[in-house]
């Protein structure tokens, strides 16, 4: 009687002191179960998101749940590439785009950026036509493609089709454009922008746009110093006039799938039970070992958009064809088991890997990604957080195109340092490339072989050629070229993943564990890509969901 006593009078202790109720103090969502104080208060203090239940989905992605599995392929390498050696990993949960990025799709991010920056103005030279698909792509030598490279990207009649011309570097900066223009909308929906303030930037009335980071770091400078008067409801209605992180409102961004992520996907495993498959034997994104339709609805049909011989491209005219000679458009077949479209066959897609034959899951097996380079906002001296304005900065590509690299209003980012590794078991350098795969910093006594000045003799695992473009003071590009004749690869820190069969490609590489790679500033008519974006939270989705070992009531 005496311990229930004390229980009570500690617990009236805490009323006495200030605070809600004893009751309250451990169960109110909107009472800190650290201090007692009261969480989102009209006074002010802590304010934070105590309604958020889980991430939403975004505008055209699914969710894909996480999991273990067998990535590689444990079947016969008819190509002897040896690149794709089996290994078990683990994948976090995350989403991806439904179907690849469509022609219609990258046109609306052409429009905006010729919209805001427009390429007659020489403040902006090179941000639209850096980011302009190659639509010369659809030439050949001896082919009559002369229609597809003047109508493919434009014409409505392939708006639904997936883009392709398009590079590495493009579709990243495709991914980082759609991050601002999603978060803008949220922004829009939950009151901390006006409706009309993404239109007013699109007319030109005012300069300068939307950066999610630039507006979590120094939310006043977004569009361009005038946020102030594109604000909502919330400016008034709240005690903070601006969304943070912690209001849960603000997306991840939009990015490139890892490989490790695209082939899980591709598997989707989720929908079988055979062990087999689990092992890695799952030779297509659907079930069986077979192209073609094996159920009584669709009997014979093909699975997929792809090259079925020398010469065929789609089939016989009327029957037995696939209903494609080039792309097709986007769900013109069935999605696998998470709901993607063409995780087989019409375009090929790039991931976020930097290349390499063998994938180290001596290092990592859990969401395992080569391509790591650490970066941190650059602070000015003032002591804020630097954002571009007018310096925009340009980069020549090995082929002569020309690339903004930042767009103005975005912050200025910069590699990590000592301050952020000194010390550090898990990573030590800004960029990880090259990480334990026989370039400089990887092997231990690799300077005492490469005493050289000359770079392109030093002795390299991967050799790869070094051509170098610049701009004379004229303005002129001038391309240098490799005459070197002891290359031995074209595998280096700018080489980039691809997954995936194309229409051009024959039903080998409709296996998700294929793997292929190109220079990431170049582009082919066959490569596109898709979107994905991490899920943040639970594993799965936690609607109607109990605690484990608990029973619902």
């Amino acid at each position: 009687m005496k311990k229930q006593f004390i229980k009570v009078v500690l617990s009236c202790a805490i009323v006495a002191g200030g605070f809600t109720s004893c009751k309250n103090a451990s169960s109110s969502k909107n009472v800190s179960r650290a201090t007692g104080w009261k969480i989102n208060a009209k006074e002010g203090g802590f304010q934070y998101n105590s309604d958020f239940k889980e991430q939403e989905t975004a505008p055209g992605l699914v969710f894909v749940e996480g999991g273990t599995f067998t990535k590689g392929q444990v079947q016969d390498d008819v190509m002897h590439d040896w690149n794709n050696t089996p290994t078990s990993q683990h994948v976090q949960s995350f989403y991806m785009d439904e179907t690849e990025v469509t022609n219609v799709m990258y046109l609306e991010y052409l429009d905006y950026l010729k919209s805001v920056y427009p390429p007659e103005n020489p403040k902006y030279a090179h941000i639209y036509t850096g980011a302009l698909p190659d639509t010369l792509v659809w030439r050949n030598r001896l082919g009559f493609n002369e229609t597809m490279t003047n109508n493919y990207l434009r014409h409505p009649a392939y708006a639904e089709y997936p883009v392709v011309g398009v590079n590495w570097i493009q579709a990243t900066q495709f991914a980082e454009w759609r991050t601002d223009r999603v978060n803008e909308v949220m922004l829009e929906r939950e009151g901390y922008l006006s409706e009309d303030a993404k239109y007013k930037v699109v007319s030109g009335e005012i300069e300068g746009g939307f950066s999610t980071e630039a507006y979590l770091n120094r939310p006043e400078s977004v569009y361009n110093g005038q946020i102030d008067s594109l604000q909502g409801k919330m400016k008034k209605d709240s005690v903070s006039n601006f969304a943070k992180r912690s209001s849960g409102i603000i997306l991840p961004e939009y990015r490139l799938p890892t490989e490790t992520e695209w082939e899980y996907a591709a598997q989707a495993q989720i929908g079988s039970r055979e062990y087999n498959n689990y092992r890695g034997r799952k030779k297509y994104p659907w079930e069986g070992d077979y192209t073609r339709n094996g159920q009584r609805v669709g009997r014979g049909d093909q699975l997929a958009n792809f090259k079925q011989g020398k010469g065929d491209y789609g089939g016989i005219a009327g029957w037995s064809d696939d209903g494609a000679d080039i792309t097709a458009e986007v769900k013109s077949y069935k999605p696998n088991d998470f709901g993607l479209y063409d995780m087989a066959g019409n375009v090929a897609e790039w991931v976020a890997d930097v290349y390499r034959p063998i994938v180290d899951d001596e290092v990592s097996d859990f969401n395992y990604y080569r391509g790591n380079v650490y970066m941190k906002t650059a602070i000015g001296e003032d002591g804020k957080v630097n954002v571009i304005r007018d310096s925009i900065v340009y980069d020549t590509l090995p082929n002569g195109k020309v690339m903004a690299v930042n767009l103005p209003g975005e912050i200025k980012m910069v590699p990590v340092g000592e301050e952020e590794t000194f010390l550090r078991t898990n990573f030590s350098s800004s960029d990880n490339r090259g990480y334990r795969d026989g370039e400089p910093g990887s092997t231990r006594f690799y300077d005492r072989f490469n005493d050289d000045e000359d770079e392109s003799n030093q002795k390299k695992m991967y050799n790869a050629p070094v051509s170098k473009v610049q701009v004379d003071d004229n303005g002129e590009i001038v391309r240098a070229y490799d005459k070197s004749n002891n290359r031995t690869t074209l595998i280096n820190d700018e080489v980039r993943v691809f997954k995936g069969g194309s229409w051009r490609d024959r039903a080998y590489w409709l296996d998700p564990a294929q793997r292929r790679y190109l220079p990431q500033y170049m582009a082919t008519d066959y490569i596109g890509f898709r979107c994905a974006m991490s899920r943040v939270g639970s594993k799965s989705k936690t609607k109607n969901k109990t605690p484990r070992g608990k029973k619902a009531r």
